[in-house]
């Protein structure tokens, strides 16, 4: 692959101020046109040690206009990183839409660094790169544009270049890692050859360059980021989006079918003293299981959703009374943010993830993509299909990193909860919790129904299963979430075991 890029091309020094300034003034020109298209732009540049892509990167801060422009270097991890799935790293430094994003290796650099000093097998890089592509895909279908540039150094000349590094007046630090890379150049290059095979799509190409000389390698780069650009500008004022649509199972639990819910025995309930004796067991053992959970570094997520009037809020409380307050945050998911409505609808989630040993309890979820923005049709029929497999591949990130995932889905009947909207249109101190839209969302009960039939049907799974809780009687609610959560946790840290 990259012996044919090691042509030794060259560009001269008065070729190069000639078409700099011509390259300079069209992307600077495409940049605004984009900001105003709104369309986001990964650029990534990576390749072997000694090629030049910090230097490439300074001049692209030059040529393009550096407001809406973010670089972002990711060389050794955070703790604060480590303590979270790998992607979460990526995910905080996406950009809006409008904006630009350029990133030193992003998504790619450790894999390839691991497999080339042995850290990882060959088939666990295969494996990274079948994620990597599932993130580009699902960015991709979301309007975002990500550009890949490789820059590749013929054999003789990368030694050449870290020497004259060495012997510049303020050297640039080459760090062990970089020298161990570069001392395994062939190991190198057939790693690299393989990630660009496994990741190289229509629709998220590889720029294979050659970075021997200098001027030749930054007005290659800028042609192609130009001609990239170009060409996505020209698609959008098609309308020509490629959306890729995945074909699922025929929806079910349509009006004549029985539905998942069905199945849900609502009239389940418990006494007030019952309820009292059980709650004060399963928060005083949800307290103990946190401890041990942050003693030994395992996070949860948990996932509440459920109709409205369900009891999310009160069962929610019921949960936080019995942690200590610095283990856990609540993160109560409305209608989103400008800032959040400029990236794709799972970075706001993304962004909450907790660290190693700590709780977040989301009030709704990411699961409003299949639901209240399928039936409200806020989102377009291929990006709620699509976002099934998005949802589990995320899930799967967070069970694969040590997260337990709990997800409940609280279900009440139509008649419970005609009767919670009234009594809150009664109770004054209640009544900011019904709104018209509460009574609007009502009336489509059925396709809410199916909605849900169909979550339950492409997103229970082994890691990260749904748990149904009947919810007529809030007391019995509250207790079937507390006992799961138990459950789970337990299961987790193996701390003894649960006796009532």
């Amino acid at each position: 692959m990259f012996e044919a890029v090691e042509l030794g091309r060259q560009e001269s020094k008065a070729t190069f101020k000639t078409k700099e300034r011509q390259i300079r003034g069209e992307l600077l020109k495409i940049q605004r046109q984009l900001r105003e298209a709104g369309r986001p732009v990964v650029i990534i540049v990576a390749g072997v040690e000694g090629g030049g892509k910090g230097e490439l990167m300074n001049r692209l801060n030059k040529w393009l206009d550096t407001r809406g422009l973010q670089t972002h270097a990711f060389w050794d991890d955070t703790d604060e990183e480590r303590e979270r799935p790998g992607h979460w790293r990526f995910w905080r430094c996406l950009p809006p839409r409008g904006e630009i994003a350029m990133m030193f290796g992003a998504w790619y650099h450790d894999p390839i660094t691991r497999r080339v000093l042995d850290q990882i097998s060959e088939a666990e890089l295969d494996q990274e790169m079948l994620r990597i592509n599932q993130l580009e895909q699902m960015l991709i279908g979301d309007g975002v544009l990500i550009v890949k540039i490789w820059l590749h150094l013929s054999r003789g000349v990368q030694p050449k270049r870290l020497k004259k590094r060495l012997k510049a007046p303020k050297p640039a630090p080459i760090r062990r890692r970089e020298k161990k890379l570069a001392a395994r150049y062939d190991v190198f290059v057939d790693v690299a050859e393989r990630v660009i095979r496994l990741t190289d799509t229509m629709e998220s190409q590889w720029h294979v360059i050659e970075a021997d000389d200098k001027r030749y390698r930054d007005l290659t780069a800028g042609q192609v980021l130009l001609s990239v650009l170009q060409a996505a500008l020209q698609e959008h004022r098609r309308g020509d989006r490629r959306a890729v649509i995945h074909h699922l199972a025929a929806p079910v639990g349509t009006d004549n079918d029985a539905s998942v819910l069905d199945r849900l025995d609502l009239s389940l309930a418990l006494d007030p003293d019952e309820y009292r004796k059980q709650l004060s067991f399963y928060q005083r053992r949800l307290n103990e299981l946190a401890w041990s959970a942050y003693d030994q570094k395992h996070s949860l997520v948990a996932v509440l959703e459920g109709w409205d009037a369900a009891g999310k809020g009160g069962t929610i409380r019921r949960l936080t009374a019995a942690v200590d307050a610095r283990l856990y945050r609540v993160i109560s998911i409305g209608a989103p943010t400008d800032e959040e409505l400029a990236h794709h609808y799972l970075w706001r989630f993304w962004r909450h993830l907790p660290r190693a040993g700590y709780m977040t309890i989301y009030d709704r979820s990411w699961y409003g993509r299949v639901l209240v923005e399928r039936v409200e049709e806020l989102a377009e029929p291929f990006e709620w299909m699509r976002a099934y497999r998005e949802i589990n591949n995320f899930e799967e990130q967070l069970t694969e990193h040590g997260v337990m995932v709990a997800k409940f889905w609280i279900h009440i009947s139509q008649d419970e909860q005609l009767a919670r909207f009234r009594a809150r249109e009664s109770i004054a101190w209640k009544q900011y919790k019904i709104s018209d839209e509460d009574w609007r969302n009502r009336g489509k009960w059925d396709t809410y129904v199916q909605a849900v039939n169909n979550v339950i049907e492409h997103t229970s799974t082994a890691n990260a299963p749904w748990t149904l809780i009947a919810g007529n009687d809030k007391k019995y609610a509250r207790i079937q979430v507390l006992k799961t959560l138990c459950e789970r946790l337990e299961a987790s840290v193996g701390s003894g075991t649960m006796e009532v």
